[in-house]
């Protein structure tokens, strides 16, 4: 997270939202104490959609030899 001061940010505003990448932040400070961040929205969201992951993992059904790192956790 970028810091900068209020008097400064006030003169480069346009230039600051510019330059946000989605979800980055800026933080406007006035003296010690933070007053403000600027968060560029993410006008870009992603849709989740049933299906895309279909081929991405294969399960094997007989392979039991991973399971015995875990017999403490099981019943």
């Amino acid at each position: 997270m970028t810091t900068i001061p209020m008097s400064e940010a006030s003169s480069r505003l346009d230039d600051l939202v510019d330059q946000l990448a989605p979800g980055e932040e800026i933080e406007l400070t006035r003296g010690n104490d933070t007053v403000a961040r600027l968060v560029k929205n993410g006008s870009q969201k992603q849709t989740r959609r049933f299906g895309l992951g279909k081929g991405k993992l294969t399960i094997v059904a007989d392979d039991d030899e991973h399971l015995e790192h875990f017999q403490d956790y099981m019943p």
